[in-house]
């Protein structure tokens, strides 16, 4: 007489297989709320407009993400959505530092220089809205309207509010390509750490 193999490792690697997918099918909903919520701009009348920074190449030149926002904030504060702008950003590997490169394009655009706030310092999405909130305080400024791409701008409102900055608008830069799709896909993770991570912004 024969008995069939049990392997009781079986029910084991089902449940797996089924939280795994649960898992997956979690973070694709997420990731897809996220591009849904990024790509619906939330205009409104700001004290400062918030360029976030991207690459500066080595030859000094923008990367097509870095133009178009600020292309983008260039729009909206023609339109008279704000009066100040500021550029953050960090001396990338490429050795330049962003956030001054961003305010010489607005300046060779036509923004006066006085309009324009450097944080050379936003090495991070957090550490933008920090000095942000710093900036905001000293120069008594109540609302903010962030630029970036718009895949990044949920967790830019979320931690710019965590930073004292109550009053958040939001518009996403003209510009999609390939790489979205991952980046998409990361900043799920990444809004999910700042969810745990920044209960409060310490600035």
């Amino acid at each position: 007489m024969s008995y069939p193999l049990t392997l009781p490792w079986a029910n084991w690697l089902k449940q797996a297989a089924t939280l795994v997918g649960l898992g997956l099918s979690a973070s694709l909903l997420c990731t897809l709320f996220i591009i849904a919520d990024g790509l619906q701009d939330r205009l409104g009348y700001a004290d400062v407009g918030l360029v976030l920074g991207n690459t500066v190449n080595q030859d000094g030149t923008l990367s097509p993400r870095l133009q178009a926002r600020l292309d983008k904030a260039l729009a909206l504060y023609r339109s008279g959505y704000f009066r100040t702008i500021i550029t953050s950003g960090a001396v990338g590997k490429e050795g330049h530092d962003e956030a001054a490169v961003m305010k010489g394009y607005l300046v060779a655009q036509g923004v006066s220089a006085t309009d324009i706030l450097v944080d050379s310092h936003g090495n991070t999405t957090f550490a933008s809205a920090r000095n942000t909130s710093v900036l905001a305080r000293r120069h008594h400024f109540n609302s903010v309207l962030v630029v970036s791409q718009y895949y990044h701008l949920p967790r830019s409102r979320f931690i710019l509010q965590r930073c004292h900055l109550p009053n958040v608008y939001s518009a996403h830069a003209d510009f999609f390509e390939l790489r979205d799709v991952y980046s998409s896909l990361r900043e799920t993770a990444a809004f999910i750490h700042y969810l745990v991570r920044y209960g409060s912004c310490g600035a």
